[in-house]
């Protein structure tokens, strides 16, 4: 039985590695393929803006509707500071987009009379503006840039000051339609947060206006053509799928 055992035992140690030569190779599996990240710009946003702006504005002295005379141009400059909302809805790398913008501003500038030089002083400021405008953008993963285009409108007031003393010679105030074109560039930095550059010019249209004295007297009327430029840096929170896997 002894001699039994002993020989049982050595026929299964010579055995066992040769079934173990015999079993198959471990087949070879592929490594799963990378997955990128698509930033999805579709949904709603709101977000703040603010820089700087710059109107262009002409006078020309028209009494009665008869032009006499320009009494020249100035620029006003200062700040702007305002909020955005809007939707974008994207098509493969096509963006599109709707959103409306209101501003506080402070743009103000002045020139000496070129008509009455050194008697008169003429000054425009913008203290607010709004933008509603359609969007087309294309986009590389994160990195939207886009065109607008649409309606803008200013909060004017004019005003002539007697150059000697300062004092108020005559003032109007309106708000003024016209139209926008602009292009910008957003990044999307985190899931739901975009920031972005954009550069707004508006096409505002000529406006006559009566000036009238501080007790209601008409001073003098005036045609003012104006064009506004703005540079606005921007900051969105948006809400939808910020992330889809492509395989």
């Amino acid at each position: 039985m002894k001699k039994f055992l002993l020989g049982t035992v050595a026929l299964i140690a010579f055995a066992a590695p040769a079934a173990a030569a015999d079993l198959a190779a471990r087949p070879y599996t592929k490594a799963p393929p990378m997955i990128a990240a698509v930033y999805d710009w579709s949904g709603f946003y709101i977000g703040a803006n603010g820089g700087w702006g710059s109107s262009h504005n002409c006078w020309d002295q028209v009494p009665g509707g008869t032009f006499i005379g320009s009494d020249g141009c100035h620029d006003a400059t200062g700040g702007v500071a305002g909020g955005q909302i809007g939707y974008r809805w994207q098509a493969g790398t096509w963006v599109f987009g709707l959103e409306a913008q209101g501003d506080w501003a402070d743009l103000k500038g002045s020139n000496n009379s070129a008509i009455f030089p050194g008697l008169f002083t003429n000054q425009s400021k913008i203290d607010a503006f709004g933008l509603f405008t359609g969007q087309i953008g294309y986009a590389v993963n994160n990195v939207l840039l886009y065109a607008k285009g649409g309606a803008a409108l200013t909060d004017n007031r004019f005003s002539t000051y007697f150059t000697p003393t300062g004092a108020l010679a005559g003032s109007a105030s309106d708000t003024r339609w016209g139209g926008t074109i602009g292009a910008g560039i957003e990044v999307g930095f985190a899931p739901n947060w975009t920031a972005g550059i954009e550069y707004d010019h508006l096409f505002m249209q000529d406006k006559t206006y009566n000036l009238t004295t501080p007790t209601g007297a008409l001073f003098s009327s005036i045609r003012d053509r104006q064009d506004v430029d703005l540079v606005t840096v921007r900051v969105n929170y948006k809400w939808g799928g910020p992330v889809v896997a492509r395989y």
